[in-house]
């Protein structure tokens, strides 16, 4: 084995669970089985080391100028890389040259912003169990964000929903929780995350020293920290983690952000899904989500603080009215919000930028993108200082325009459009900034001109009118004169050569000269690579001022965000208190409105309290609108209390502490549940964690299982809930069981609710309005020949009904059904979409009234 791989080896031992990509020269190799797994993602050649030697090592390679990209595509499948880099350079070095790991990438700690969503934060947590409870460190190395939250051991589905919030593209774990297989199952489940085993078990008092040496302060205290142990521990590991990956102390991680996580309105891993907040339930899509319909920020930064808010919403009265008042104020100043939204739009993601400098990975191109938003800083801080609402003179009072940062950048970085994308190319320190880069580049551009200069004044100086100054390579610069003159040379000039026609000589000038026209071009690219790492480390030193200021341009977008989507969609501003009262006038859901190309959305009222309309039975058909309207009165809560305005013509929301959704199902065939156990997972989830101060929207609780059980199920279910001792919390409960409609007469609290019909004949109209009462029936025949089904089909359903109805339905009693039925249901359906294509190729304008009647009593014979 040569030495170059021995070193391979020495560093593949140390990280076996990574793919290696080892630098040598202008390519990053991999070897091994690591090469046959590279070769095979990157769909790359695998060739070997050695081709003649039967146990050749099998490598591939990828340059590194395009490393990134390839880096990108291991990563997306779930491999973690250690970049192995060349510590010295060839050039200088004989023998081997050394070698190690700068960092070590893995799925929660990319920062190269290009494999990101600009819009999304890329989370990694880490979470350890101490003293019966659960320790959650999160942190998203690109932006800086540290958070740490603590739940109850007690309380798994807890920490599974608090983990929903952030969906980790990475978790590190201790074994007191890696050894919980259903929790890890779970988690890999839901989050499809990658799995770390933490490599050692922290230790309180180590925990805590790196926590205030990483962060620079004396206690935890002073870090709005509390000293329990599953809170410090998981910062420990979360930061040892880092020193494990980044091989570096990350400045831009400055703030740990201690909350509780009673601060936010709860939501469980279901309701987020249920109600489509960020993505839809169907196909995982962001277009037609809550999101979908609040984005219009116009900056990266505020893209991922609108999810945040629309993933974590505030309970604190004052600060959703903080919020509220100042989206009225963006409204009614509505030209002044729209030169906000222009500026925002000059603004690139300070945050990541920021991350970059930290992490002394950002090139030239990345700190000029950070000058340019730095440009629209002063005329945004005047704009916004016409704004006097609350929020607003918070926010002005905090805002940095940094221009002394600007000044730096400005004068320093070069304003080439074709700035090299690395930073030891050169070519990217603007001229007049530095005395020696400026000599530098005069030498290798007019090297030339430099040495005629010297030749006339020596010329001049000595009388010789035939001194020239030359070069060849083994002299480099030299004097020449003829002998004939020779007696006329300087003092200072020392002799390099003799010829016969003549002398060669040197002086101290030419030898620097030499030395600098020669070394010009490298001692360039040195001297300007020199000036661009002070100059990163300057702007790193501003980090805390740089994420303040990018923390108030991405709440002032949000707000200009909800402040455009409330205008033009006709919002209205809630009333926000601590009542028990939701009442909603005219509500209309926020993505089904907007998604409805053919036919208006009908607004309807909701009044819930927690005294004579706590708990709302809602009856009638499938595909009348119940769904749809339990969950716009969930997400018309939510959105008030992010502090938007919402779609109704008025709207007082009493401060919802959790919202629940109990709204379809499906088998979880991951961890063999049915239907029905799914389902009665979710409402023991719900009764044993809902307070008076939630909302409930439930959905056909008990339908998975036979008629009676699922009516006593549900039964059951709406009496513990409606119950003030038990819960009693603001409930709205659709079904299908009429049965429950006596309830409103039996216990207090509860009300009847349907949703209109028209029925004429055989045929329904839904008129999607909610009024108070029961549903007579429940339509189920007339929906299913609305969807569709066969007429004989239906037909035949509804003699079984009647049979069922009157008691005299037998189980022996066969199907009318014949050969010929089943022909003419398949002919029907051939004769229609015949009569289809008719008409799609009829042009009306050139038929006589005559010829008209005609084609029409041919078609209608066709559809008999």
């Amino acid at each position: 084995m040569t030495e170059v791989m021995k070193q391979y080896m020495a560093v593949k031992e140390r990280y076996p669970d990574a793919i290696v990509f080892f630098r040598m020269g202008d390519f990053y190799e991999m070897f091994y089985d690591d090469a046959v797994t590279a070769a095979r993602e990157l769909e790359i050649a695998l060739t070997s080391r050695n081709k003649k030697d039967k146990d050749s090592a099998p490598m591939c390679g990828v340059p590194y100028h395009s490393v990134d990209g390839y880096i990108a595509k291991m990563i997306a499948k779930g491999y973690k890389i250690a970049i192995c880099e060349q510590l010295e350079d060839p050039k200088t070095v004989k023998g081997l040259v050394k070698r190690d790991v700068v960092r070590l990438i893995t799925p929660g700690t990319v920062t190269d912003t290009q494999t990101l969503n600009e819009k999304e934060n890329n989370f990694l947590v880490s979470i350890v169990f101490e003293d019966g409870n659960y320790g959650i460190s999160i942190c998203d190395i690109t932006t800086g964000e540290l958070l740490v939250t603590e739940i109850p051991g007690s309380d798994t589905q807890g920490l599974i929903n608090e983990l929903a919030r952030y969906k980790p593209s990475e978790v590190i774990l201790t074994d007191a929780v890696f050894n919980n297989k259903a929790l890890v199952g779970e988690i890999e489940y839901r989050f499809s995350s990658m799995i770390n085993r933490a490599k050692e078990e922290p230790v309180w008092a180590n925990s805590k020293g790196l926590i205030l040496s990483r962060l620079g302060e004396k206690s935890l205290s002073l870090l709005g920290v509390s000293e329990d142990a599953h809170v410090v521990n998981a910062l420990g590991v979360m930061f040892t983690y880092l020193d494990l990956t980044q091989k570096m102390v990350l400045p831009h991680i400055r703030e740990i952000n201690y909350y509780c996580v009673k601060e936010y309105l709860e939501m469980d891993v279901f309701t987020g899904k249920n109600l489509e907040l960020i993505e839809t339930l169907r196909h995982s899509n962001r277009t037609g989500s809550l999101l979908w319909v609040l984005d219009k920020t116009k900056t990266s930064m505020g893209g991922r603080m609108l999810r945040s808010f629309i993933e974590k919403p505030l309970v604190n009265c004052s600060s959703i009215l903080k919020r509220l008042y100042a989206v009225d104020e963006l409204i009614k100043n509505s030209s002044l919000r729209e030169e906000i939204a222009e500026k925002l739009k000059e603004i690139n993601d300070m945050e990541r930028l920021l991350a970059k400098v930290t992490c002394k990975t950002v090139n030239c191109r990345e700190l000029l993108a950070l000058l340019s938003s730095f440009d629209p800083l002063p005329e945004l801080e005047l704009m916004l200082s016409k704004l006097k609402s609350p929020l607003f003179e918070d926010l002005n009072a905090e805002f940095d325009t940094l221009g002394d940062i600007y000044e730096l950048l400005s004068n320093s970085l070069t304003d080439s459009e074709d700035v090299p994308t690395t930073i030891k190319d050169g070519e990217i320190i603007k001229d007049g900034y530095d005395a020696e880069i400026d000599e530098l580049r005069k030498l290798k551009k007019d090297s030339g001109a430099i040495l005629d200069e010297i030749e006339l004044r020596e010329k001049e100086l000595t009388g010789i009118k035939n001194l020239r100054i030359a070069y060849n390579r083994v002299f480099g610069y030299f004097i020449e004169v003829s002998n004939s003159n020779k007696d006329m040379v300087p003092a200072h000039y020392i002799r390099k050569q003799t010829l016969t026609t003549g002398e060669r000589f040197i002086t101290e000038e030419l030898k620097v000269l030499e030395d600098k026209i020669l070394g010009a071009s490298e001692k360039l690219k040195a001297r300007e690579y020199e000036l661009f790492c002070n100059i990163r480390e300057q702007v790193a030193v501003e980090v805390a001022r740089i994420q303040k200021t990018a923390a108030i341009i991405a709440l002032t977008d949000v707000l200009c965000s909800f402040a455009e989507v409330s205008e033009k969609n006709n919002y209205t501003m809630p009333y926000v208190d601590m009542s028990d009262k939701i009442d909603i006038k005219d509500g209309r859901h926020p993505v089904v409105e907007k998604v409805l190309k053919d036919e208006l959305f009908v607004p309807n009222d909701t009044l819930l309290n927690s005294e004579s309309d706590r708990f709302l039975i809602i009856t009638g058909p499938n595909m009348a609108g119940k769904s749809t309207y339990m969950r716009q009165v969930a997400v018309i809560t939510l959105m008030a209390q992010i502090g938007c305005f919402v779609p109704a013509s008025s709207c007082h929301i009493g401060i919802v502490d959790k919202i629940f959704t109990r709204v379809g199902a499906s088998d979880d065939l991951s961890s063999g549940q049915s239907t029905f156990m799914v389902e009665m997972t979710e409402v023991s989830n719900i009764l044993k964690n809902a307070t008076s101060k939630s909302l409930l929207v439930l959905d056909e609780i008990g339908r998975g299982t036979s008629t009676y059980d699922g009516l006593a199920i549900a039964w059951s279910v709406c009496e513990y809930i409606a119950d003030k001792k038990k819960i009693g919390a603001r409930t709205l409960f659709a079904t299908h069981y009429h049965e429950l409609t006596e309830l409103e007469e039996k216990l207090e609290g509860i009300k009847n609710y349907c949703i209109a019909c028209k029925k004429r004949g055989d045929s329904i109209t839904f008129l999607r309005r909610i009024i108070k009462g029961g549903a007579d029936e429940s339509y189920g025949i007339e929906v299913a020949a609305l969807a569709g089904i066969p007429k004989k089909v239906v037909t035949r359903a509804k003699e079984i009904l009647a049979g069922l109805t009157d008691g005299d339905f037998k189980s022996e009693s066969k199907p009318k059904f014949t050969e010929e039925d089943s022909m003419q249901i398949s002919l029907t359906d051939s004769v229609g979409e015949e009569i289809a294509n008719i008409l799609r190729d009829l042009d009306i304008t050139t038929l006589t009234p005559i010829e008209t009647l005609n084609k029409l009593y041919e078609l209608q014979k066709m559809a008999k």
